[in-house]
């Protein structure tokens, strides 16, 4: 061992200390106010203790409350005083995992003959403060395979026992703190002290790993803090979340619906969330046709060979639905998991030659993935979904120029639909797994160089994640934060050495010699499903004109009006916008209460006078009155302020 390391930082400097240094030494060494706020540190991309000891050259980040994975450290000391409090309240109950999440944490438990309620949490969180006010510290043992499974079998816990049957000996480990111990590989914070706020979210059933076939456990989700006021804003940011759910949205404005008959997780769009869908749609073709994309049409299925020689049969064949036996012996398919391979196939329907590349094809194509049952969510978590798929076959030369264009798509389309707070994440291979990807080790170099060079050149904030690439390639993800500042992962680029080889993809190059194409994935908006959900909660429901479903409702303040409302209707459809007639027998006023309601961005109020005049009195939601104005001009108003959006 050697007697002293080098410690490099994140802003470039590097420092000598003692073999055996601690995070906590190291925080404490830079300034006290560090040292005070560090709850962990990233050792070589590894998230350990602060008082783990570093005995090697080490690239060190500090990591408090600011960062995701310094929260992510508190919220799984969390987990174990939650486990600890419960184990305290509920004698005898089992525990199974309690992982730390991007919001907080979870604690599965079996509570066997306990029953537990929402009206426990308040006694558990009040058991909860108890012991994070104690000071708890959280103690790493190195425990054999023995120990740890006779720990176990001795308090008649199956679930820790299965975890630890499938462990190596050697490399598992105990934290204890208090009265509790759990098998746990860390990290911790220092103390429980720096815990000062907690609250239980919610519960849910959760079949034990995941398997429908395995016990149903009860899932307690929790949040904690290092304030208190950072949980009243967390509280009230959740109460305006739950306004603006896409579901309870989606359901008031008749954008979609789900049926048990039809199936799990299979969103259906009524007519007026088809209109948005497919607003979207057009709108993505306009800008792709403009970049040189051409549109293609692949079926919902293909033959499993397809996906046996992708790879995406044996790296997600679990996840996907199973195959379909035809009449034909020994013949199967399988709903279609991915575009990609599709496109692979159109590329070989005839030789290319490099003077052809750039090809750019592109598909609004609906794919299937067999989600857990639990899994489920909305529209942002289902069994079929549509990609704004399109993949870009091209020279290697080509590669920074196609992928930098593709970003110019996606920072377009965060322009004109108002995500400005997003950054880009890298996502790369893990070098410490890789029978996790395909391909050379050099294909991976030229690709993960590739995109880090055109992230700089655009200069997007970004971050970079190890193990996060897919198993073809690296990609470049877009984290966007919407209205609530929640994140979420929207448009994706990636690159694929990988594919072109499977498939045997060749194009003639200019010294006419054949060559493999690189292969470019790219998705800006991910799921046509994921994003439209993401857009409501953004907007809660109040769409840009240009996208809004309906952009104007017509309210004829009498019946003996309704026959001028239908042709003003017409009119505006001619003129190639989306509007509606209100023509039931109600007063005007509840008419525009309930359109205000119906987020309708115009309202247009047809009266006598308005008849005789030719004219349409204009009152725009959250706005009121803006003016009476013959048809005409309104058409024109309306053209302008759409232009201008989308310039």
């Amino acid at each position: 061992m050697p007697e002293s390391i080098q410690i490099h930082l994140p802003d470039g400097s590097s420092k000598s200390y003692p073999s055996g240094v601690t995070g906590g030494e190291i925080a404490r060494d830079i300034s006290e106010g560090l040292a005070r706020m560090a709850l962990s540190i990233k050792a070589n991309g590894e998230v350990i203790e602060l008082n783990r000891p570093i005995t090697t050259d080490t690239k060190v980040q500090i990591l408090t409350w600011n960062d995701l994975d310094g929260k992510k450290t508190m919220w799984h000391s969390s987990a174990h005083i939650l486990a600890e409090a419960i184990e305290s309240l509920y004698p005898g109950v089992k525990l199974g995992i309690g992982p730390p999440i991007d919001r907080g944490f979870y604690y599965d438990i079996d509570f066997g003959d306990y029953e537990f309620g929402a009206n426990d949490f308040e006694k558990v969180e009040k058991k909860f403060l108890e012991l994070a006010r104690s000071g708890e510290t959280f103690e790493r043992k190195e425990v054999s395979k023995a120990d740890a499974l006779k720990h176990y079998q001795g308090i008649n816990n199956d679930y820790k026992v299965e975890l630890i049957e499938g462990l190596d000996d050697g490399n598992i480990t105990f934290y204890y703190s208090g009265n509790f111990v759990d098998l746990c590989r860390g990290p911790h914070v220092p103390d429980s002290k720096s815990i000062k706020a907690f609250k239980i979210l919610n519960t849910a059933g959760a079949y034990w790993r995941g398997n429908e076939n395995n016990p149903q456990l009860t899932r307690i989700y929790g949040i904690s803090f290092p304030k208190k006021k950072e949980l009243d804003e967390y509280l009230e940011m959740l109460e305006e979340a739950k306004k603006r759910d896409h579901r309870k949205i989606g359901k008031e404005l008749e954008l979609f619906t789900f049926s048990q008959k039809v199936g799990m997780g299979l969103p259906m769009w009524l007519p007026k969330g088809t209109r948005l869908r497919e607003t979207l749609v057009d709108f993505l073709k306009k800008v792709q046709e403009k970049g040189g994309y051409e549109q293609v049409i692949t079926p919902h299925i293909g033959k499993k060979e397809l996906y046996v020689t992708s790879g995406h049969y044996e790296k997600y064949g679990e996840d996907s639905f199973q195959p379909i036996q035809t009449p034909s012996e020994g013949e199967e398919f399988m709903l279609k998991p991915m575009n990609c391979p599709h496109h692979c196939e159109i590329y070989k329907t005839r030789p290319r030659s490099y003077r052809e590349l750039p090809l750019r094809l592109a598909e609004f194509g609906t794919v299937y993935r067999y989600e857990q049952s639990g899994e489920l969510h909305g529209l942002t978590r289902v069994r079929g979904f549509t990609q704004d798929d399109a993949h870009i076959f091209c020279r290697p030369d080509q590669v920074k120029e196609e992928f930098i264009k593709v970003i110019d798509i996606v920072l377009y389309i965060f322009k004109i639909l108002d995500f400005q707070d997003y950054k880009a994440q890298i996502s790369l291979r893990d070098p410490e797994t890789p029978e996790k990807y395909f391909g050379k080790p050099e294909q991976w170099d030229k690709a993960e160089q590739a995109i880090i060079e055109a992230a700089n050149e655009r200069g997007l904030n970004t971050v970079t994640e190890l193990g996060e690439a897919a198993f073809y390639g690296p990609k470049l993800d877009f984290m966007v934060s919407d209205a609530l500042h929640r994140e979420w992962q929207l448009g994706t680029i990636q690159l694929d050495y990988q594919l072109p080889e499977r498939f045997e993809l060749e194009y003639i190059g200019a010294d006419n010699e054949k060559h493999r194409p690189v292969m470019i994935h790219r998705a800006p908006f991910g799921s046509l499903e994921r994003f439209v959900a993401v857009l409501i909660e953004h907007t809660a429901g109040d769409f840009p004109i240009w996208l809004a479903p309906t952009q104007a409702i017509i309210l004829p303040i009498a019946e003996k009006f309704n026959d001028m409302a239908e042709n003003l209707q017409k009119k505006l459809a001619e003129a190639g916008f989306r509007a509606e007639v209100d023509g039931r027998y109600e007063k005007i006023g509840k008419k525009i209460r309930e359109a205000e309601l119906g987020k309708f961005p115009y309202m247009l109020v047809m009266g006598e006078q308005e008849v005789n005049n030719g004219t349409i009195s204009v009152r725009k939601r959250k706005e009121g009155d803006i003016g009476t104005m013959p048809v005409d001009d309104f058409i024109s108003h309306l053209q302008a302020e759409i232009t201008e959006i989308l310039k």
